[in-house]
């Protein structure tokens, strides 16, 4: 992952004013916890105007299905649906011969409330005048449990004691 790549991945969401909220490894590290990641974990508010455009801002940054699959299929519920249901598919990857080192996973379903978790969101600049929206800390740490690789329960680990540390407890 570049932190080229990162700035690019978000001007081009927030230009293109899609909601979105960064989750994974990067969200790890916005939370305290530096550590490598290899991609950008995208919960897009699935509402089909938003990922529409979600798509277009990836689109003009290269990015297309690891999938042999459409991208715009992405913003059919069926189609995502059946992805779930046949292929128990939770994310669908993005390359961009653009940004090779850096992939993009969107989720295919919300794995939790966008509305309340958009609200709790952890905003941050990754580069001067660049914002990006990341999941908030209970909300991560949900996700986290929720995904159960020792890597993810590692991270709990890490940002509570982070938490605490912060907190002087």
């Amino acid at each position: 992952m570049t932190k080229h790549s990162v700035e690019a991945i978000v001007s081009a969401l927030n230009s293109a004013q899609v909601r979105y909220l960064i989750a994974g490894g990067l969200a790890v590290v916005a939370h305290g916890f530096v550590r490598f990641t290899a991609d950008v974990d995208l919960i897009l508010d699935l509402d089909a105007g938003n990922l529409g455009r979600a798509i277009e801002a990836l689109e003009k940054l290269g990015y297309r299905p690891r999938a042999p699959v459409p991208l715009h299929d992405f913003k059919v519920p069926e189609k995502r649906e059946e992805w779930v249901r046949e292929r128990a598919l939770t994310v669908f990857s993005l390359y961009s011969p653009e940004h090779q080192a850096t992939e993009v996973d969107l989720f295919v379903e919300a794995p939790l409330d966008f509305d309340e978790a958009f609200r709790a969101a952890t905003r941050l600049d990754v580069a001067p005048g660049v914002e990006a929206v990341f999941v908030g800390y209970d909300d991560l740490v949900r996700l986290k449990r929720r995904a159960g690789r020792p890597s993810d329960l590692a991270d709990i680990e890490h940002l509570k004691a982070i938490r605490s540390e912060r907190q002087g407890d």
